[in-house]
């Protein structure tokens, strides 16, 4: 029935992360950590951008991390209920904001439980601008959903023995192949221009419904996915 959550809506990351609330519940605890590894990225972004160096950053972004899992707690949840990334950029605001010392962020070791993040690939040149760490947050979360999205697409084009078409072909998703002569790319996989044309049609398709499904992980309610999607777009054009 149009406008009701279905069932299968609550089994997604972020609805059994709220429906696990303050309760030590372990699928809550899986689903809050499995988002974490995930979206760590727009975190350390926002930190990095706020003016720590390199180092601090890392520490900061795991400590920030550990904090949020052990804590057990989503009640600052509430105000931003509806959105995972709306709830960690808060998270984070306040956990700058507030009265720990950086010092402590290196604290590490412990029976603490640390989420397996990979900082080797951060350092990558981003164009900030004028851009705030909020706009920065922003567009490095747009840009990790896509990731999860294009990984998955991969992953599919592994299985059925297509990575080389899909390789070729991404850059119709991403806009890298914009403006480029698909007959030249029709020669190159041995297809005609109908058969690649329809290809691309699936391939968009694909991604378009796999992305609904990785933005449904992050909402609580399937009425904010659509507008959950416009503001990636928005955020990835600002």
């Amino acid at each position: 029935m149009p406008g009701k959550t279905t069932p299968s809506f609550t089994t997604t990351k972020w609805s059994m992360v709220l429906h696990a609330g303050d309760s030590k519940d372990p699928s809550g605890r899986e689903a809050l950590e499995t988002l974490c590894q995930r979206y760590w990225r727009p975190v350390y972004s926002y930190i990095r951008h706020r003016g720590y160096d390199k180092n601090a950053t890392e520490d900061l972004t795991q400590s920030f991390f550990t904090q949020l899992l052990e804590k057990r707690s989503l009640k600052a949840a509430d105000p931003e209920r509806g959105r995972f990334r709306s709830f960690l950029l808060a998270s984070v605001r306040n956990f700058l904001s507030d009265s720990l010392d950086k010092e402590r962020a290196q604290k590490r070791g412990g029976d603490r439980h640390f989420v397996s993040l990979d900082f080797s690939e951060t350092e990558k040149p981003e164009p900030a601008g004028g851009m705030t760490p909020e706009a920065l947050f922003e567009r490095q979360w747009a840009n990790s959903v896509l990731t999860e999205v294009l990984i998955r697409l991969r992953q599919e084009a592994i299985e059925g023995k297509a990575l080389e078409r899909f390789e070729r072909l991404e850059g119709f998703l991403t806009g890298e192949l914009e403006g480029t002569r698909q007959s030249q790319i029709a020669e190159e996989l041995g297809m005609s221009a109908k058969a690649l044309r329809v290809a691309i049609h699936r391939l968009r398709k694909r991604f378009g419904k796999l992305l609904r499904e990785q933005v449904a992980q992050t909402v609580a309610d399937p009425e904010q996915v659509d507008d959950e999607i416009r503001f990636l777009l928005a955020a990835l054009n600002s």
